[in-house]
C-alpha cells in the first residue's frame, strides 16, 4: 500500500504500526479501538466480530473491525489466551478537544501471555509467570517474573532436561529467549508453547548487569548472591528490559530479585509431577482427585498460590523443614483460635496483585477499597499468632507491618461506595478536601445561594423588585427595571441595557457562577486529582506492603495445613538424614477421600542397608500403585512441611524423588511406548543418587516377554548396586522371575500385594506383605471389567495349559544360579541379508565402552531392523 496515499489519520496507523509488526494493534478512535488490515482479519476471525470497511485515501476500503473501549480488556484477553497473540495497545495522548490536527497517538503497553495484568482472567490460585532462558552452551540462565505480584527470580543450571524440569516446576504463561534454543522443539512438544526469541544486546552480562543496578538503585548484585553467576544475571537483566519494553512503566513493584537454587529444594522432573499428581489429575487436568486438593484449604489467593509452590518445591533443609512442622502442629492444636483466625483472612484481598494494579495505574477506587478492608484485619491477625507460638510465627508477628498509616491514607479518602470508573465522580469523601466541598456545596446548594444573595441585595438597595437570573449567554446577573436605576449602587457592573430594565453583575455574584457553573465537570476532575494523589502515595509503599501480603500468605499455609492435619487424622514425621522411611500405618492423602469402601492402611519399612529396594508383585488393581505412589506421596509431604496421613513415620530426607509409571505412544513425536519407558528409565538411572526415592512400576512391559525380564533385571540389578545408584527403591512388576533376587542380591526384599481366593472368585485385601506373588490374576481382572464369559473361559483353558508348560520349565530353572547366567553359545542362522548386516554391527559393537542406558537403545535399534528386514 501506498502511505502517501493515504489519509493522515492512516498514515499515523501504518507509522506505529511498522513499529511493532509481531502484536495486534488496538488503534484508539474515540470511544474504540479500531484494527486495520491483517490485523482486523485476525481478529474478526478470533473474537467473531464484525469485519467492516473504512476509506483511508486509497483505492480499496481498508479492512477494519473494532471493540469498545470499555470491553476491550476482556477481548485483549481472549486473544492472548486463544492464540497467544501480543496486543500492543495505542492511546490518544493528548485531549481530542485540545489537539490541533491529528490527535498523537502512542503504544502505552505491549500485552502478552505472560503479562495480563486482568484480575477478572488471572486464576487468583496461580502465578502467572514470564520465564526467561539464556543459552550459554550446556549452561543456561533462567529468570521469572509474575508482573501481576512483583515476584522476581533467577537461577542458573546445566543441561536441557534441568530447563525441563524448571519449566514444569513453574509452567510460565511465556517464554522468551537470546537465540532459538536447542530445546525449543521439545519444549513446544511437551508443553504447546512456542518461545519468543528477543533481542541479543538485551543478554550481554554488562548490560544486564546495568539494567539491575539501575532497577533496583544499588550499586552492585553482591546482595543478591550472583557475583560468579552470569549466565542468570543475563537472564535476569534482559527479562526485566523485556518488561520495561512491553510494560511502558518503572515496575516499581518488583523491587528485588531471589536467586533459588535447586540445591535447596528437592527436584521433581515432569514425569513424575505429573504421575503423583501434586496438582492436577493425569486423566482431567482438574485439581480435584489431586494433592493440592486435599491439602489446600487457604482462604486467600496469596495463600493458594503459596501452597501451590510449597508443593511443587519441597524443601531438604532438614531444619527448615522442622520450622515449618512446628508451626503447623501448633495450628493443629488450637482449632478454636484457628476457626478464629480462619475468619479474619477471608477478608483479606489479594494484596499482591492490588499493589501491582497500583503500580501500573490501572487500580480503580474499588481496589483501594478492598486494600484497605484487607489492612482492617492485619492487627487482628497479628494477634491471633500469639495462639500458635513457635518460633515461626514469632518471626511472622514480629516483621508483620498492620500498615496502620496506609489504612488511614485511604479511609481519609476514599468513599466506601466508589463506582467502578474513576473519571465519573463520587470517590472521595466529604471533609477531605476544602476545594472539593465547595463544589459539591454550590452544585447542592447553588439555588439557595442565589435566592440568599437576591434577599440581601434587596434589603441593601431598597429595589423591591430587583432579581437574580441566568440565561446561557450572560450567565447569572441582577436584573433591575427601569422605575428603580436610582437606586443601583456604584458597586453593579452593567452589562446589558433592555427596552424596561438593566442587568448587572457584581464580584459576589460573579464569584458564586464560577462556582456554580462547570460543578460538575470540576468536581469529576478534581476528585480524579485526588485519587491519583492517594494512589501514588500508597504505591510509595510497595515494599512494606509486599512483605506482609507474603506473611499473611505464609499465616494462611500454615493454618490450612493445620486444619488438615486436624480434620484428617495426620501425624507428625520426624525427619532424619539417615535415609530411614519408616511408615506407620500409612494411607493415601487423595485416595482415601475418595474411597467408598475405606481405605487400607499399609506399613513402609525402606532404608540404605537391608531394605534398599522392594520388588513388589501381585494383581493388577490390587494396589501396588497406589502403595508406591502413597509413600512418594508422604515423602513428598513431609519435605513441604505437611504432616502426612499414618499413625507415624520417620522419613529420610530424599534430595529427589522419580517416578516411572505407565506410558502410551506419542504420537505426534512417533515415539512408542517403549521408547517413552526407556527414555523415562534412562533419565532416572543416569541422575538419581543414593538420597533418590524411586518409584518403578511394571520396567519392559511396553516390549517381547523376555526383552523386557531382562532389562528389568538388569535395571533392578544397576539401582540395588550401591557402587552405582544404591537408592531406595519400590519395584513393582509382574516378571514374578525377580522375586528370586531376594537374598542373592543385597538390599533386595519382596513385598506382594494379599489375595484372598475363593474358588475363581479374587477378594484383593489392599495389603502388602512379605513375600512374592505367583499369580497375576489377569483373567479375574478380565472378568470384573466385563469381558464376555466365553473369552474368559477360552482364556482360563489357555492359561492352564501354558502354567502347565511353564510348571516343566520351573523344574529345569530352580537350578540355576541367576547371579551367574552368562549368554548361551549356539550358532548363528542368518536368514537374510539384513540379518547378516545387524551380525557385523555386533561383531564391531564393543559393549563394554558402552553404558547400560546405551546397550539397550542398540538393542531396540537391532530388534527394529530385524522387524523391517524379516
Amino acid at each position: 500500500m501506498a502511505k502517501a496515499d493515504c489519509t493522515p489519520m492512516m498514515q499515523q496507523y501504518l507509522d506505529i504500526k511498522e513499529n511493532y509488526k509481531d502484536c495486534i494493534l488496538f488503534f484508539r478512535l474515540g470511544d474504540f479501538y479500531e484494527m486495520f488490515f491483517e490485523d482486523a482479519e485476525k481478529v474478526s476471525a478470533e473474537l467473531g466480530l464484525t469485519l467492516t470497511g473504512k476509506d483511508c485515501g486509497m483505492k480499496e476500503r481498508a479492512p477494519m473491525c473494532g471493540v469498545h473501549f470499555h470491553s476491550a480488556d476482556n477481548h485483549i484477553t481472549d486473544l492472548i489466551a486463544a492464540r497467544g497473540y501480543r496486543v500492543a495497545i495505542c492511546e490518544q495522548t493528548e485531549d481530542p478537544k485540545l489537539a490541533k490536527g491529528l490527535v498523537k497517538r502512542e503504544v502505552i503497553r505491549i500485552v502478552t501471555p505472560g503479562t495480563v495484568l486482568d484480575t477478572n482472567v488471572l486464576d487468583e490460585g496461580k502465578n502467572n509467570y514470564i520465564m526467561c532462558i539464556y543459552e550459554n552452551g550446556d549452561q543456561y540462565g533462567i529468570s521469572l517474573c509474575d508482573v501481576s505480584t512483583g515476584e522476581f527470580l533467577m537461577t542458573e543450571t546445566k543441561g536441557e532436561n534441568k530447563v525441563i524440569d524448571e519449566i514444569a516446576k513453574f509452567l510460565p504463561a511465556e517464554i522468551i529467549s537470546n537465540k532459538k534454543l536447542e530445546l525449543e522443539t521439545k519444549i513446544e512438544k511437551i508443553f504447546s508453547m512456542k518461545v519468543y526469541e528477543y533481542c541479543g544486546w538485551a543478554f550481554e552480562y554488562q548490560t544486564a548487569y546495568k539494567n539491575l543496578c539501575s532497577h533496583f538503585k544499588v550499586l552492585n548484585l553482591n546482595g543478591y548472591g550472583v557475583e560468579k553467576e552470569k549466565n542468570c544475571v543475563s537472564a535476569a537483566g534482559a527479562l526485566l528490559e523485556y518488561l520495561l519494553e512491553t510494560q511502558k512503566n518503572n515496575l516499581s513493584h518488583i523491587s528485588s530479585v531471589k536467586k533459588y537454587s535447586e540445591e535447596k529444594f528437592m527436584i521433581l522432573d515432569i514425569s513424575s509431577r505429573k504421575n503423583l499428581e501434586l496438582t492436577q489429575t493425569i486423566r482431567s487436568n482438574e485439581k480435584k482427585g489431586s494433592l493440592l486438593w486435599v491439602l489446600d484449604k487457604t482462604r486467600t489467593a496469596m495463600g493458594a498460590r503459596l501452597i501451590r509452590k510449597w508443593i511443587e518445591q519441597p524443601l531438604i533443609d532438614k531444619t527448615e523443614i522442622n520450622k515449618r512442622l512446628d508451626a503447623v502442629g501448633k495450628f493443629k492444636e488450637e482449632p478454636l483460635e484457628r476457626e478464629e483466625l480462619k475468619e479474619y483472612l477471608a477478608s483479606v484481598y489479594d494484596m499482591e496483585r492490588l499493589i501491582g494494579k497500583v503500580v501500573f495505574s490501572s487500580a480503580n477506587a474499588r481496589d483501594l477499597t478492598s486494600l484497605k478492608l484487607s489492612l482492617t484485619n492485619l492487627p487482628y491477625i497479628k494477634r491471633q499468632l500469639d495462639s500458635f507460638p513457635c518460633s515461626l510465627t514469632e518471626e511472622m508477628k514480629e516483621n508483620l507491618d498492620t500498615l496502620d498509616d496506609i489504612y488511614k491514607l485511604i479511609d481519609d479518602t476514599i468513599s466506601e461506595d466508589a463506582p467502578f470508573s474513576v473519571r465519573e465522580g463520587g470517590m472521595i469523601k466529604d471533609n477531605c478536601n476544602e476545594q472539593l466541598d465547595k463544589l459539591r456545596e454550590a452544585k447542592g446548594n447553588g439555588s439557595d445561594w442565589l435566592a440568599d444573595l437576591e434577599a440581601k441585595e434587596k434589603e441593601a438597595t431598597g429595589i423591591k423588585n430587583l432579581k437574580v437570573r441566568f440565561n446561557k449567554v450572560f450567565g447569572y446577573f441582577i436584573e433591575v427595571t427601569n422605575s428603580y436605576l436610582s437606586l443601583v449602587p456604584d458597586r453593579y457592573i452593567r452589562k446589558q441595557t433592555l427596552t424596561g430594565a438593566e442587568r448587572y453583575i457584581t464580584p459576589e455574584l460573579k464569584e458564586i457562577e464560577d462556582t456554580i457553573l462547570g460543578a460538575d465537570e470540576k468536581i469529576v476532575e478534581l476528585e480524579y486529582e485526588i485519587f491519583v494523589r492517594t494512589r501514588d502515595k500508597v504505591a510509595e509503599n510497595i515494599a512494606r506492603i509486599q512483605t506482609t501480603a507474603e506473611i499473611i500468605a505464609q499465616i494462611d499455609v500454615l493454618q490450612s495445613l493445620g486444619e488438615v492435619a486436624d480434620k484428617q487424622g495426620y501425624c507428625r514425621p520426624d525427619i532424619t538424614d539417615d535415609g530411614i522411611i519408616e511408615i506407620k500405618s500409612g494411607r493415601h492423602p487423595v485416595v482415601e477421600l475418595t474411597s467408598r469402601s475405606g481405605f487400607i492402611a499399609n506399613d513402609s519399612d525402606i532404608n540404605l542397608q537391608e531394605n534398599r529396594l522392594s520388588v513388589i508383585t501381585g494383581p493388577n488393581m490390587a494396589g501396588k500403585s497406589t502403595y508406591m505412589r502413597q509413600v512418594a506421596l508422604l515423602v513428598l509431604m513431609a519435605q513441604m512441611g505437611s504432616f502426612i496421613p499414618a499413625e507415624s513415620a520417620a522419613i529420610g530426607i530424599s534430595d529427589r524423588i522419580f517416578t516411572r509409571v505407565g506410558a502410551s505412544d506419542d504420537l505426534a513425536t512417533g515415539q512408542s511406548t517403549f521408547m517413552i519407558e526407556m527414555s523415562e528409565v534412562a533419565n532416572i538411572l543416569n541422575n538419581a543418587t543414593k538420597k533418590s526415592l524411586l518409584i518403578l512400576d511394571e520396567i519392559g512391559r511396553g516390549t517381547s516377554t523376555f526383552d523386557g525380564l531382562s532389562i528389568a533385571w538388569a535395571v533392578l540389578e544397576y539401582i540395588a548396586d550401591k557402587n552405582k545408584i544404591g537408592a531406595r527403591t519400590l519395584f513393582a512388576t509382574h516378571y514374578h522371575e525377580l522375586a528370586e533376587l531376594e537374598g542373592r542380591i543385597e538390599g533386595v526384599k519382596n513385598l506382594k500385594c494379599s489375595v484372598e481366593e475363593k474358588g475363581k472368585d479374587v477378594v484383593f485385601l489392599r495389603k502388602i506383605v512379605r513375600g512374592s506373588a505367583d499369580h497375576s490374576y489377569g483373567v479375574h481382572v478380565a472378568r470384573l471389567a466385563g469381558v464376555p464369559e466365553e473369552v474368559l473361559k477360552r482364556a482360563d483353558i489357555i492359561l492352564e495349559r501354558l502354567e502347565e508348560q511353564n510348571g516343566k520349565a520351573k523344574k529345569k530353572q530352580d537350578e540355576v544360579d541367576y547371579t551367574k547366567i552368562k549368554p548361551a553359545k549356539r550358532p548363528v542362522v542368518f536368514v537374510n541379508e539384513t540379518h547378516n548386516e545387524i551380525f557385523e554391527e555386533l561383531k564391531n559393537t564393543d559393549l563394554n565402552k558402552m553404558t547400560p542406558i546405551e546397550a539397550w537403545q542398540k538393542l531396540f535399534e537391532i530388534k527394529e531392523k530385524i522387524i523391517q528386514g524379516v
